[in-house]
């Protein structure tokens, strides 16, 4: 699927001749891709995933017109695939935060070719994770009653309510993300502004370009403006996921009440956000061939290798939790961690019989995916093979939602009293509005690789070495080198 990596080259070359190197190069590739023809499978892959995404619309319709009766929750079970989706997909849009304002504020050369991208990756997994808490409140158009707006009935929310932390954190880590993004699109808006011929397209680019015209003002406003917005990012990449985390950990419910889950949810939220980034990335480079010289083996090797790391941080923080259920002495904290998810040992008489927990599958399911399968990352042949890699990513996107489908329902599926006990089964509404999910989310990624650069252009040229006027290409006489 991949031909073998030259060697010589580094993270920030990009595996092109001396001649081909070139600013220019960068702009003819990228724009190419929003300028030329819309290929016959970007047509194929939007009528499977618009379709899909409409039925899930047509999913949630059905429930807010009958009522959250349609879903399989029960009593305990009152959080359920709603609310696990909720943290899968906020989850997922960790990573273009990170990729983005932190490894800018580090100065990572190589994010450069992936970070619009997961970016845009971040705005789509938000939107869908929006959804969850909308519905699930119930009635939808009382949603507005969670932000804190004066009214004649002086109601107010609970601010010391985690699930409003929720609607402050989310709120804040979706507005920043989308001035981070357009922030960095402005330079490169002006350049296929330019670059264009359709009256229409010259219009909306020029609208959004701001005016941009390249000058030295233009580039000391954007760089400060980049700058602040990576700066207010950076914190909200660790706090976010922490608030979602507080949902369960302020509560005194077995398996939830750990101190452990604001570390463990952020570590998640970036194990599973990489592995999506390469989910859309490397089937991107396949079918756009010229993007195989900016998006390299050497970055889908570096966020392997974050997988890798995060992933092993989560294997420890699995390993904790029973640590702690063992050493807390909580007699329904060890029964939920030994008898509900890994196993139920009973004695009779003098033998020892071992019965599966009701949610084992899962459990296993969650362990194989997101600690076993990341553990083949730790050899370079694997990391640079795609037949390899894609795999274990999709195991790691599987694995991600079962973990948070094991934290929420096996918690709360065995009540303190055993009347309250209840297994769960989700219905077709919640399975299809899930799917639908996927397709809204596809079908905005499609979108946005059809009429949007997808790789920054502005910030690839300042990392080339063409970037340096003076550059001369090993190897080359630089009497006979061409000024570029």
């Amino acid at each position: 699927m991949d031909t073998p990596m030259d060697p010589q080259l580094t993270a920030n070359k990009t595996p092109l001749v001396a001649n081909e190197r070139s600013m220019a190069w960068v702009t003819e590739k990228v724009s190419n891709i929003v300028e030329a023809r819309t290929p016959f499978w970007w047509w194929v892959a939007f009528c499977i995933t618009a379709p899909i995404a409409f039925m899930g619309l047509c999913c949630i319709a059905y429930q807010i017109s009958t009522g959250v009766g349609v879903w399989g929750e029960n009593h305990p079970v009152g959080w359920a695939w709603d609310i696990t989706n909720f943290v899968f997909w906020i989850g997922i849009g960790h990573a273009g935060t990170l990729i983005s304002a932190i490894l800018f504020l580090t100065r990572q050369k190589w994010r450069t070719s992936i970070n619009r991208s997961a970016e845009a990756m971040t705005l789509f997994a938000v939107v869908c994770a929006g959804i969850f808490p909308g519905i699930h409140v119930g009635r939808v158009w009382m949603a507005w009653f969670l932000a804190p707006v004066p009214w004649y009935e002086g109601v107010w929310p609970n601010f010391r309510s985690p699930l409003l932390w929720d609607v402050f954190a989310v709120s804040t880590y979706f507005t920043v993300s989308v001035l981070f993004w357009y922030t960095g699109l402005v330079p490169d808006l002006a350049t296929l502004r330019d670059r264009t011929t359709s009256r229409v397209k010259k219009f909306f680019f020029t609208l959004f370009a701001l005016g941009w015209r390249g000058s030295n003002r233009n580039w000391r406003h954007y760089e400060m403006a980049y700058l602040i917005l990576a700066g207010i990012s950076t914190p909200l990449v660790l706090s976010v996921h922490s608030v979602v985390s507080f949902d369960f950990a302020t509560s005194v419910i077995p398996g939830w009440h750990t101190t452990i889950f604001p570390p463990y949810f952020v570590a998640g939220a970036i194990f599973g956000g990489f592995a999506m980034v390469l989910t859309i990335l490397i089937p991107a480079r396949i079918l756009y061939p010229q993007l195989k010289d900016l998006i390299t083996p050497q970055h889908i090797d570096r966020m392997c290798k974050i997988i890798l790391l995060t992933g092993s941080i989560v294997g420890y923080a699995y390993a904790m939790e029973f640590f702690v259920a063992w050493y807390g002495g909580n007699p329904y904290e060890q029964w939920l961690f030994l008898r509900n998810r890994l196993a139920d040992p009973y004695l009779i008489g003098p033998a020892l019989h071992i019965t599966p927990a009701p949610y084992w599958w899962a459990y296993w399911c969650m362990i194989s995916c997101n600690v076993i399968s990341p553990q083949f990352f730790w050899f370079k042949k694997n990391r640079y093979n795609l037949w390899v890699v894609y795999p274990i990513i999709m195991c790691v996107n599987a694995g991600m939602w079962f973990e948070r489908f094991v934290i929420i329902v096996t918690s709360i599926a065995n009540d303190f009293m055993p009347s309250m006990w209840h297994l769960y089964h989700p219905s077709w509404v919640e399975i299809g509005t899930f799917v639908g999910t996927f397709g809204i989310f596809l079908s905005l990624f499609l979108l946005f690789m059809r009429f949007l650069p997808m790789i920054a252009m502005s910030e690839i040229k300042i990392v080339l070495p063409d970037a340096d006027p003076h550059y001369v290409p090993p190897g080359t006489d630089e009497a006979h080198h061409p000024t570029h």
